[in-house]
């Protein structure tokens, strides 16, 4: 009974709570305190300042220590599966719906539009992400990032991933 009650605390505020974490922070505060009492406010209050510490989705972290709380690993995996789902259903829906109009020329038209949006909003990030590089570790290191980054991807063919990890492995090692 207990992982449907935490399965029900979780995704309830993922249905109605629009916006986000921030949006469902006060639909789980009343699940988790209120409705099935398994904290105080004071020890909501805490799971809320450490989920704000931790990089990430703040409705997540705080499902994923909850629901270990509560129920242990299953209970864990159960509270981050309630809160991912009323997003992860809802992208099926929608995509179920883009797949069967994808030859309308109105889609073919909004995704040529789209397109062009989000190659400008990556490319905004990217030169967000090199200026704080630049600021915080310098040219040379961000340039050097930045050439070994593309030779990596673009000659190589390594896996994102693996460029990712080796640098955070570099500026744990040669940037802290």
């Amino acid at each position: 009974m207990i992982y449907w009650e935490i399965f029900l605390a979780f995704f309830i505020p993922g249905i109605v709570g629009y916006g986000g974490g921030p949006a469902t922070i006060p639909l789980i505060e009343y699940e988790v305190v209120h409705r099935y009492d398994w904290m105080s406010i004071e020890e909501f209050g805490e799971v809320l300042a450490l989920g704000n510490a931790l990089p990430g989705p703040i409705a997540t972290k705080m499902a994923g220590y909850i629901g270990f709380v509560e129920g242990g690993v299953l209970g864990a995996f159960v509270a981050l599966f309630a809160t991912v789902a009323p997003s992860l259903i809802l992208m099926i829906v929608l995509l179920s719906i883009l797949l069967r109009f994808k030859d309308s020329p109105k889609v073919k038209k909004l995704s040529s539009i789209v397109r062009p949006t989000i190659a400008v909003l990556l490319g905004v990030m990217t030169l967000r992400f090199m200026t704080v590089s630049y600021d915080d570790s310098g040219i040379m290191q961000t340039i050097f990032l930045l050439g070994l980054s593309y030779y990596l991807l673009e000659i190589r063919k390594i896996h994102p991933a693996f460029v990712i990890a080796g640098a955070l492995l570099y500026g744990a090692l040669f940037l802290s």
